[in-house]
């Protein structure tokens, strides 16, 4: 006898691809970092895993490479690669917050590279003190989180990955925006002082 029965339903994507938020945060290690190659991004090429300020140690390998390839890119190539390193940005801090299980890692540094590379290509060119001041605000509105900073950096907090299938990739834009704002805010201190002292 035929079975005209309907097979049993496949379970809820959000099962397929959220990992157990309750079970206990994956520590940043060498090993975790070369585990994905999201991993060796998000984490800065090792920086981020730097038991004193890793987001000051994110922006200074940022600071040194964006040096490097003045060398080697154009300006046009270079802003390129700036405007790649957002969304792949994104893609790479949500990947590894979800695989360490915790919304805004500190050790997750791309956010400071790719906004300090943004900054450091709309002042060009700049010298060594020009750099330097940029490095100094950018570090200061990163860490201190004042105003439109603060408020980026709470927008994606509160979600919770027990119940939203999007939380992850909320928490990985998250990750990304707040250091933008942190970049635009020390760019328009820059531009005042440019407009002040030098019209």
């Amino acid at each position: 006898m035929t079975d005209f029965s309907l097979p049993p339903e496949p379970p809820p994507s959000s099962a397929l691809v959220l990992p157990p938020f309750d079970a206990a945060p994956v520590r940043p290690t060498l090993r975790f970092m070369l585990a994905h190659p999201a991993h060796i991004f998000a984490l800065g090429f090792g920086s981020g895993l730097s038991p004193v300020a890793p987001g000051t140690a994110g922006t200074l390998w940022a600071w040194a490479v964006f040096v490097l390839l003045q060398q080697w890119l154009s300006p046009w190539a270079l802003g390129w690669l700036i405007a790649a390193s957002i969304p792949i940005g994104w893609w790479v801090c949500t990947v590894t917050a979800r695989n360490m299980r915790v919304l805004d890692p500190s050790s997750v540094v791309w956010d400071e590279i790719a906004a300090f590379w943004l900054m450091l290509w709309l002042i060009a060119p700049a010298g060594l003190v020009g750099q330097a001041l940029a490095f100094a605000l950018f570090r200061y509105f990163d860490a201190a989180k004042p105003g439109p900073v603060g408020w980026a950096d709470q927008l994606s907090h509160d979600v919770d990955p027990a119940s939203d299938r999007h939380a992850w990739t909320i928490a990985g834009f998250g990750i990304m925006f707040d250091d933008l704002v942190a970049a635009g805010c020390a760019l328009l201190v820059i531009a005042l002082w440019r407009f002040w002292f030098f019209q």
